[in-house]
C-alpha cells in the first residue's frame, strides 16, 4: 500500500484521469473529492463489498435455475 500525506485542498493524480483532492479534514474524518471519467465506477469500500455479495448471489441464484431448468439425464 501507498502511503501519501496530504494537506487541504491538495490531490494526488492515479492514471491520467483520475484526481483524488483533500476537501476538508475535521478531527478524525476527511472529506475527499473524487474526479473520474463516469465509465470508472467510484465506491466506498462497504458499498462496493455489497455489489459484489449481490451480484454472487445472483450469479448463483442464476445457476440454481438454469441447472432445475435442464433436462435430468
Amino acid at each position: 500500500m501507498l502511503v501519501l500525506s496530504r494537506q487541504r485542498d491538495e490531490s494526488i493524480i492515479i492514471g491520467d484521469n483520475i484526481v483524488i483532492t483533500i476537501v476538508d479534514i475535521r478531527g478524525d474524518k476527511v472529506r475527499l473529492g473524487i474526479e473520474a471519467p463516469k465509465e470508472v465506477p467510484v465506491h466506498r469500500q462497504e458499498v462496493y463489498e455489497a455489489i459484489q455479495r449481490e451480484r454472487a448471489q445472483n450469479e448463483s441464484q442464476q445457476k440454481v435455475a438454469d441447472d432445475s431448468a435442464s433436462p435430468s439425464a
